[in-house]
């Protein structure tokens, strides 16, 4: 005869798990902004929006790149990101 330990362990750890509390949409876009700055940072140093050499766009391409790399961190994060979103909303929610 067989027990089905998991079923057990599994409702025994949704029984005890705390209520968690209802996300702060505040916390939630701070945390966003936070994790975009950090990926447009990280996108910077990985060379986008850096010019082209065979495209020559001038200063305003140069001007310009910098918020292209800002537009795709934002919908990185926006998407899902890489969880620093996350761990810095969770943080926030401990703190307060």
């Amino acid at each position: 005869m067989m027990i089905d330990t998991g079923t057990a362990t599994r409702a025994t750890l949704v029984a005890n798990e705390k209520p968690r509390p209802t996300p702060d949409p505040q916390l939630r876009e701070v945390a966003q902004k936070l994790e975009a700055q950090f990926l447009a940072e990280m996108l910077s140093s990985a060379g986008l929006g850096r010019p082209s050499e065979s495209l020559n766009g001038g200063i305003g391409e140069e001007q310009f790149s910098s918020f292209l790399v800002q537009a795709y961190a934002a919908e990185l994060s926006r998407a899902g990101g890489i969880g620093l979103a996350a761990a810095i909303e969770a943080a926030m929610e401990r703190r307060s």
